[in-house]
């Protein structure tokens, strides 16, 4: 009977510490899940900045075609006008 009880007793020990092992994985698993959560959420704002940055290219980019296009569509016919002149002033002779 007394056997008994220390066996029991020293089961009893085995699976406190067990337990005990037990809450400290889990705790370092807890510690490597926050500090993953951690980089991911870094890693979202960085992404979120960078389209916010690309956006802001793609915007001004858009302005300078649209400029570019106006622009040639002024030049482009000054440029044919001069080029005509210029022929009319080499060949008249």
């Amino acid at each position: 009977m007394e056997q008994d009880g220390a066996r029991i007793a020293q089961l009893l020990e085995q699976i406190r510490d067990n337990q005990a092992t037990q809450l400290a994985r889990q705790a370092e698993a807890l510690a490597l899940q926050k500090e993953q959560f951690e980089v991911f959420r870094r890693q979202a704002e960085r992404a979120e900045r960078l389209q916010d940055r690309a956006e802001e290219l793609q915007t001004r980019g858009m302005g300078i075609m649209t400029t570019a296009r106006r622009s040639l569509a002024v030049v482009l016919p000054i440029v044919f006008a001069l080029i005509v002149y210029l022929s009319w002033l080499l060949f008249r002779r």
